[in-house]
């Protein structure tokens, strides 16, 4: 279906997505304290491991946000493993590398979002930035959603709780995913 606003066409195609959001910790301190030269080398680094994790589990990315990355997926389950795959290269990453650690922390929710060209929006993308904003640094979180499509896969999901997150009435509940 199109929709045909201001000359502008949306496409919301009824497919269900799983949207990731990661965001890098400090980057803004980071360039600060070391240079815009120095901090572009962390970020590249960044950028290639959630890079290729997103080519290892069938994950697209849909866009840059400066020291994150918004992706989706059309499996919930292969979204989870890639969160994880990310979490433990950057774990790999910061063991070998103590000059130059990199944390970050990933999001996911799900839903039908609203296509614009390349690019995702609607309430499903809204949700997991904000529950990329809520996660704990090295840590993948994620809406109930994702938990429930997740059922039955070999994950571990420690509830989190409800919370208010900016712009939902309602609270979300969250959980903490790690491997089963």
């Amino acid at each position: 279906r199109s929709l045909v606003v201001d000359g502008s066409s949306s496409l919301s195609d009824g497919g269900s997505r799983t949207i990731m959001f990661t965001d890098m910790l400090g980057s803004t301190a980071t360039t600060q304290r070391i240079g815009d030269d120095a901090a572009m080398v962390i970020l590249r680094r960044h950028d290639s491991i959630i890079r290729e994790r997103l080519a290892t589990f069938h994950g697209r990315e849909v866009k840059h946000t400066g020291d994150g990355i918004m992706a989706s997926f059309i499996s919930a389950s292969k979204a989870v493993e890639c969160g994880l795959a990310i979490q433990n290269a950057f774990a790999e990453h910061n063991a070998a590398d103590h000059h130059a650690p990199i944390h970050v922390r990933i999001g996911f929710s799900a839903g039908e979002p609203v296509r614009e060209g390349e690019d995702l929006f609607g309430a499903a993308v809204q949700m997991a930035a904000r529950v990329c904003n809520d996660a704990e640094p090295d840590q993948v979180l994620v809406a109930s959603v994702v938990r429930d499509l997740c059922i039955g896969k070999r994950f571990s999901f420690i509830d989190g709780g409800e919370r208010n997150l900016k712009g939902f009435e309602a609270p979300v509940r969250v959980y903490a995913v790690g491997l089963a």
